[in-house]
């Protein structure tokens, strides 16, 4: 089955990726001659509709930022498409790529490096309505207020600057300087990776929130099955650089196809001793490297049809 027949849902996609390939080179020698390249991502499609979150998961290494990172234009996929609302991105004009700005953000997984320690949390809640002049000073300071309110921060905290706050804090800033600008996508890179179990949960909550009200599609990536089953209406396996299994939550976490999936899965802990699956083995490999010669030429295996939205790579036997 060709990779770009995956998504058969008849609604029409925010964010359609087909075919997308983003390698780095890697040069040596005194005149910087090519000796390989990093095969960071192969292949890759997927599609998210508005108000769906879609997870990618996979270990640290398997490509999964660099998809985010050449959504977000801030990597040159070396091909492939990427389409927001129907308008392709890779190649597009600056006044494109300036209107896909406003209307998708990104959320980092570092809160601490996200902000500008040097500008307090106003000036950084209106650093993007600013750029894109998004009325006067008056109206931005009282969309940075309303922005505070709607992730449960008090507007008496415009006034201070990032070390007064602790990391789940600051990540509830960065959703709210992602949300200044009322976008249609955000893509949330590792986003709780960094923060304690509990305060995960709190973020986690108020990203499924705002979501439900505002009807934002979401790209959460993520390593933590047990946090993507919490927050994904469909879930991507990343392996290598590819996609190796996609389909809803459901069908993931239940029927899992790939032999990676089921690596993937037996790492979340069970607390009730009757519900562990027998069979599932820990990881205990590391993930191969991604840099290949010059010449390499990838072989894609075909991906195979579990049920209307589940969709699993073949594996290679003997």
């Amino acid at each position: 089955m060709n990779a770009s027949a995956q998504m058969t849902d008849a609604r029409r996609p925010l964010v359609s990726v087909r075919n997308l390939v983003t390698r780095f080179d890697l040069k040596a020698g005194l005149f910087g001659h090519v000796s390989g390249r990093v095969h960071a991502v192969e292949n890759v499609t997927f599609d998210i509709f508005p108000g769906e979150t879609l997870a990618l998961v996979g270990e640290s290494g398997c490509g999964k930022s660099t998809v985010a990172r050449s959504i977000m234009q801030l990597d040159r996929p070396r091909s492939g498409s990427i389409r927001f609302d129907g308008t392709e991105l890779i190649g597009a004009p600056r006044p494109v790529l300036a209107r896909f700005r406003r209307e998708a953000q990104m959320v980092f997984q570092d809160p601490f490096s996200s902000l500008n320690p040097r500008m307090t949390i106003e000036q950084s809640l209106m650093d993007p309505m600013r750029v894109h002049k998004l009325g006067s000073t008056e109206v931005m300071r009282a969309r940075a207020a309303e922005l505070l309110a709607k992730v449960e921060l008090s507007p008496e905290h415009l006034e201070r600057y990032p070390h007064a706050f602790s990391g789940g804090q600051r990540q509830r800033i960065c959703i709210a300087r992602a949300l200044a600008l009322n976008p249609r996508l955000i893509v949330a890179d590792e986003a709780v990776a960094s923060l304690d179990v509990t305060i995960q949960a709190q973020v986690i909550n108020l990203l499924m929130d705002l979501q439900r009200e505002m009807q934002i599609a979401l790209l959460f990536i993520s390593h933590d099955m047990a946090v993507v089953e919490r927050i994904a209406h469909r879930v991507a396996v990343m392996y290598l650089g590819e996609i190796v299994e996609i389909g809803d939550r459901r069908s993931v976490f239940g029927n899992p196809q790939h032999p990676y999936t089921r690596k993937l899965l037996s790492t979340v802990p069970i607390a009730d001793p009757t519900r562990r699956p027998e069979g599932r083995q820990p990881m205990s490999d590391e993930i191969p490297s991604a840099v290949r010669g010059p010449d390499f030429v990838p072989h894609e295996l075909p991906m195979r049809q579990i049920s209307s939205s589940h969709y699993a790579r073949q594996v290679v036997t003997g």
